[in-house]
Formats: C-alpha cells, structure tokens, sequence
C-alpha cells in the first residue's frame, strides 16, 4: 500500500515545490515561514489523496488546498511573533518585573480553562469584543457564549485567588 502511494509522490513534490511554494507566498502577502507551513500541510493532505488524484489533477488539488488553507488561516488573528530590525518602542525608566509576573500568572491561571471557556475570556474581555461577536467567533447562540465567559471569569477568579502571592 505504502509503495502504491509513493509511485510519482516523491518526482511531483521534487517537480513542484517551487512553484507551489510561490503560489503559497503569494497567498500569504509573502511571508516565506507561513508559505513554506502552507505548503507542507497542502502535501501532507494530498499524500492521504494521492492514490485518488495521482492521475488526474495533483497539482490543481493541492492548489486548491493551498487556497482553502490560506484563506482560512487568514482569518486568524494571531500568528505569533514577528521578528523586526528594530524594536518599536523602548521601555521607560522603572521596574517591570511585577508587571511581567502578573502577567505571566494571568497566562497560566487561562492555559488551564478549558478551550472554549478560554476562547470567550480572551475575546471578551482581552479583545473587547461585544457578546455577538463572541458568539459568532466560537459558532454558538450569544447565552452560550455570555455563560462561556462568565465560567471562565469565575474560574480564573478560583484559579487565581488559590495562587495569590504578592508581587515585590
């Protein structure tokens, strides 16, 4: 089975990568990292495919991948850091030692909600977003999404009253 899948995987990956690597570029405004992740998903779809599309199609199927995947990463609103050439803006004068360990408990106290309830908080109450829009980004009624929030804010309230330790 495994050698049926590879028969002409390999020569079309050899034969293609640059051009779909450009096409993945191109998608993503030209970031070459996020094209290069693109583009491997985009394969590791169409080896599960390739018995199916080998003969007719690869390369318009994985471009259609590449579209799907593209579009739908788009939409996400964080993708990590961005290495710059220079910092944007220099610290002042101070102590931000306490800011930074709040804030490092904060992260951890909601690294440990569940997903959902996670995704409300953050959203509601980091992002700002109003209870409808909430709802529509976790794809549930706007009661669902306030009762998400509100178990995730009182959880963390839990979570961090247990750990309360004054920052010096």
């Amino acid at each position: 089975m495994e050698r049926f899948r590879a028969d002409g995987f390999d020569e079309f990956v050899a034969a293609r990568w640059s051009t779909l690597l450009h096409v993945a570029r191109l998608l993503t405004g030209g970031d070459r990292q996020r094209a290069e992740d693109l583009v491997q998903e985009a394969l590791v779809k169409l080896w599960f495919a390739w018995p199916k599309v080998a003969e007719q199609a690869p390369e318009a199927y994985v471009r259609q991948i590449l579209v799907r995947m593209a579009a739908r990463s788009a939409r996400r609103r964080w993708w990590g850091e961005r290495p710059m050439g220079e910092l944007p803006d220099r610290p002042g004068p101070g102590d931000f030692s306490s800011a930074v360990a709040e804030r490092s408990r904060l992260e951890a106290a909601l690294a440990l909600l569940p997903p959902r309830q996670r995704a409300a908080v953050v959203l509601r109450y980091c992002e700002d977003l109003p209870e409808s829009q909430v709802a529509q980004a976790l794809g549930c009624p706007v009661g669902t999404a306030r009762s998400h929030a509100s178990r995730g804010v009182a959880r963390l309230r839990q979570i961090l009253s247990d750990s309360v330790r004054p920052v010096r």
